[in-house]
């Protein structure tokens, strides 16, 4: 049965909400991690690196690096050696490094619980932040905009902006704040299993109705059928 179609911009973001949640209930981070830090390095590796890849790599280095001090008394190369599967390991090492040591020096080891604090630590974003405190500290700061949430953003309409920093604010407009988190995961499971950059699964989409780019994409797919 099709899905009766919001008139609003605010109605067709609360009626994603209910599909999404409807066809992913179980969406989460999908990167490992058993605490905050292993949440923060997690992350910072992540960065132009798959998921998949970065969670190849961090058992071992989680098993290694028990705390910000391990990580801020190692040496540059061992680290540097113990990423080196992963993109930009050299960078990503380095920062890692130096925000392990400013946590040790200025947060007791510890990862800090607000946004103004995170974005101080070497490497750490606010993309990155808003990762940390939603999914290792339940808190809805703001809406992590990864490729994926950029790409469907645009392609169901929610906005024009394709810069992350400009769609997260039209984002927090149209959602409600204690679905940020989640929403994020909603879009981010529906970017990889159906809605995907090539060749996205249009026919079997779950929520096409809600789609105003589906038109568009079958008239593509028909196009380059003939």
């Amino acid at each position: 049965m099709a899905i009766r179609k919001p008139t609003s911009l605010a109605a067709r973001a609360a009626v994603l909400c209910q599909a999404l949640k409807k066809i992913y209930p179980d969406a989460h981070c999908e990167l490992n991690f058993s605490n905050p830090l292993e949440l923060l390095v997690a992350t910072i590796l992540s960065a132009q690196c798959t998921d998949v890849q970065v969670n190849k790599v961090t058992p071992e280095l989680f098993r290694k690096y028990r705390t910000a001090r391990d990580y801020a008394e190692a040496r540059l190369e061992e680290i540097e050696h113990d990423l080196r599967s992963i993109g930009l390991y050299r960078a990503k090492a380095k920062n890692i490094r130096a925000c392990c040591r400013l946590l040790v020096d200025e947060h007791g080891g510890k990862i800090p619980e607000s946004m103004d604090e995170l974005v101080r630590l070497p490497g750490v974003g606010r993309k990155t932040a808003n990762v940390v405190l939603g999914n290792a500290f339940g808190q809805n700061v703001g809406v992590v905009v990864d490729t994926h949430v950029a790409r469907l953003s645009g392609r169901l309409g929610l906005t024009r902006e394709t810069d992350p920093k400009k769609i997260e604010p039209v984002l927090m407009r149209l959602v409600p704040q204690e679905k940020w988190t989640i929403f994020s995961h909603w879009l981010i499971f529906h970017g990889r299993r159906r809605c995907k950059a090539q060749n996205p699964d249009c026919p079997n989409c779950e929520i096409k109705d809600l789609c105003p780019s589906y038109p568009r994409f079958m008239k593509l797919r028909e196009k380059k059928a003939r």
